[in-house]
C-alpha cells in the first residue's frame, strides 16, 4: 500500500496482484455486475465523507481481484474540496466522455461530478467493458450531453438499474444534489 498526500489529507491505493478478471469462459451475470457497482459506490462515498473528489472515475481506474472486489484506484487527478466544490484552473486535461456538462463548460469538479461519471462507469460495467460513445469524438460528446444526449439502457440492465444510471446523468444545476450512501442503499 501506499498513500497520495493531498494537503494534510491522504488516500491509500491499495495494490492488487490481479489487475483484471480474468473471465476463464464464465459469463458475469447481472447481479455480480450490479456487486461490482456497489463496491465503487461504497469506495465513492467513502471518498465524498472524508471530502475527496476522485475527478476521474472510469471502469478503467478501478482494480478487480479474481472475487470480483473492486477497488477504485488512480488518484491523481483526486482533490481534497472544503465546500464540495474544486474550480480547475484553464487548460486542464479531464476525460470527457465521463464527464459532466459543468466540468465540459466550467471545468467545476463535485462530489456531483464524480456521481455523472459513476452512472458513466455503471454503463460500462453492464456492457462489459464498451467504451461510451463510442462513435463520438470528444466535440461531438460535449454537443451531445449538452443537448440532453444519454447513453442507451444496456442489454444487462433492468428498466430499474438504468433508471439509477440516468438519475447520476441529471445536469446538476437542475438536480439536487445526489447523495452516495442513498445512491448506495438503492442500487443493492
Amino acid at each position: 500500500m501506499y498513500s497520495v498526500p493531498r494537503k494534510e489529507n491522504f488516500l491509500l491505493k491499495i495494490a492488487l496482484g490481479n489487475a483484471e478478471y480474468i473471465n476463464h469462459g464464465k459469463e458475469l451475470q447481472p447481479l455480480q455486475l450490479l456487486e461490482i457497482c456497489y463496491d465503487v459506490c461504497g469506495a465513492m462515498a467513502f471518498l465524498e465523507s472524508c471530502r475527496f473528489t476522485h475527478r476521474d472515475l472510469a471502469a478503467r481506474n478501478c482494480l478487480v481481484d479474481s472475487s470480483l472486489t473492486v477497488k477504485v484506484s488512480d488518484f491523481g487527478m483526486t482533490r481534497y474540496v472544503l465546500d464540495d466544490q474544486y474550480i480547475s484552473s484553464l487548460g486542464t486535461k479531464f476525460p470527457v466522455k465521463w464527464s459532466a456538462p459543468e466540468v465540459i463548460h466550467y471545468t467545476k469538479f463535485s462530489s456531483k461530478t464524480d456521481v455523472w461519471a459513476f452512472g458513466i462507469l455503471m454503463w460500462e460495467v453492464f456492457t462489459l467493458g464498451k467504451q461510451p460513445y463510442k462513435l463520438y469524438d470528444n466535440m461531438q460528446v460535449t454537443e451531445k450531453v449538452s443537448q440532453g444526449y444519454r447513453l442507451y439502457r444496456p442489454q444487462l440492465v433492468s428498466d430499474i438499474i438504468y433508471q439509477i444510471m440516468y438519475n447520476c446523468w441529471h445536469e446538476v444545476c437542475k438536480s439536487p444534489h445526489t447523495n452516495w450512501r442513498k445512491q448506495n442503499n438503492k442500487s443493492h
